[in-house]
């Protein structure tokens, strides 16, 4: 296999992947569960880094929060955050 077949391969392979929180493997909102699934990474790895970060230089807990209210959960169309901007914007009308 040369590499113009190996990249469109790859290409092929991520191409309907999506960044979504996990419905089904969660602990708090999914998020470590949903980067997990999308890194094709273990979840436990995730969560252990996640920690870390916020132990460490409270990074992990900001980003950990941003993620919650950015990314769709599984199954979904809108996040956490689109959905109150659009109630919002709604009720102004």
């Amino acid at each position: 296999m040369n590499t113009s077949t190996a990249e469109a391969e790859r290409t092929t392979i991520h191409a309907g992947r999506q960044l979504r929180r996990s419905a089904n493997d969660k602990m708090l909102g999914g998020v470590a569960g949903g980067i997990a699934r999308y890194l094709d990474a273990d979840v436990t790895l995730v969560r252990v880094v996640t920690a870390v970060l916020a132990l460490c230089t409270g990074v992990g807990l900001a980003l950990y929060l941003a993620a919650w209210l950015l990314l769709p959960e599984e199954g979904k169309a809108q996040s956490i955050a689109a959905t109150w901007v659009a109630d919002r914007r709604n009720q102004s009308l």
